[in-house]
């Protein structure tokens, strides 16, 4: 996979040139362990900026069945890509561009894997959030998001790798989120009367916190998570507790709730609908706030 160098310079992005850029082949078990990570299946389309030598959609194609293309801006490289993914017999379902990432439309991807600087992810990214779909799986070798904390990293044994202390990669999971962030209302027919809930949800990236009030009780969410378009909370408002799971759908959530009072419990349906936009504390990045964040 291509490793590019990258600057800020007036806030914009300076050209990719092979000719001052060194190339960094990932490991193939490194390969391995992102598309594993990834839970890479014979549904998934696979793009991956910074190609190389092709071997991480290759090996999606060849192992998993999955379909992709890579981009690079190196046309020696691209050609080798595309003559690998020939030799290993896939060149129907991995494709390779040359083609720079910044121009690249990824809103097809399932999955996305990365090799890149840090400051090149933080530019990115708020790209990225905006255009893949939730529920997205991207993996990066090496690299985080900033402040956009991963849902699950590891780290392992990179035998032969060129760069880094000690021949070890790590590598970085998220699935991108869907927007939670707003005011939801919904009733419910509970003991025989109707109760009005509203919920209120701050939201900055995956993390989401906030109140759920039932009638006149309010009280904060906890056990918030949000992955994809699925979303769970709980909250205990005068003595009883709510537990709501169910999957966001533009501006509605259709799921299920329990309700807990002492040792008495009930299960039901539950369908909200949001009554208030807010925007997510992720939207935008500037230049500025991105070399703050990698320094």
């Amino acid at each position: 996979m291509a490793f590019f160098t990258f600057a800020f310079v007036a806030a914009s992005v300076l050209a990719q040139d092979w000719g001052d850029t060194p190339y960094v082949q990932t490991p193939q078990n490194v390969v391995d362990t992102m598309l594993e990570i990834a839970k890479v299946g014979p549904g998934d389309y696979v793009i991956d900026l910074g190609s190389g030598d092709g071997r991480m959609v290759i090996t999606a194609a060849k192992k998993y069945g999955a379909r992709g293309f890579g981009v690079d801006l190196d046309r020696k490289l691209v050609a080798l890509a595309n003559r690998n993914a020939a030799k290993a017999g896939v060149a129907g379902r991995a494709v390779f561009y040359q083609r720079d990432l910044h121009e690249t439309d990824v809103s097809a991807a399932t999955v996305m894997s990365i090799y890149l600087l840090p400051e090149v992810n933080l530019m990115i990214r708020t790209r990225l959030l905006a255009t893949l779909k939730p529920g997205t799986r991207i993996v990066s070798h090496d690299y985080g998001m900033g402040e956009w904390s991963p849902d699950y990293q590891t780290e392992l044994a990179a035998p032969g790798k060129t760069v880094g202390i000690g021949e070890r990669s790590k590598i970085f999971y998220w699935m991108v989120p869907g927007r939670a962030a707003g005011r939801w209302r919904w009733r419910l027919e509970l003991e025989g009367k109707p109760v009005e809930f509203e919920l209120a949800v701050q939201q900055k990236f995956q993390v989401i916190e906030g109140t759920l009030k039932a009638g006149a009780g309010t009280a904060r969410m906890e056990n918030a998570r949000l992955a994809g378009e699925n979303i769970e909370f709980s909250a205990v408002v005068d003595g009883v507790r709510y537990e709501f799971s169910g999957r966001i759908y533009s501006h509605a959530i259709e799921g299920k709730a329990r309700m807990t009072r002492g040792v008495e419990s009930r299960e039901f349906a539950w369908a909200a609908t949001r009554t208030e936009i807010w925007e997510p504390l992720h939207t935008s990045l500037t230049s500025e706030q991105a070399v703050k964040e990698i320094h």
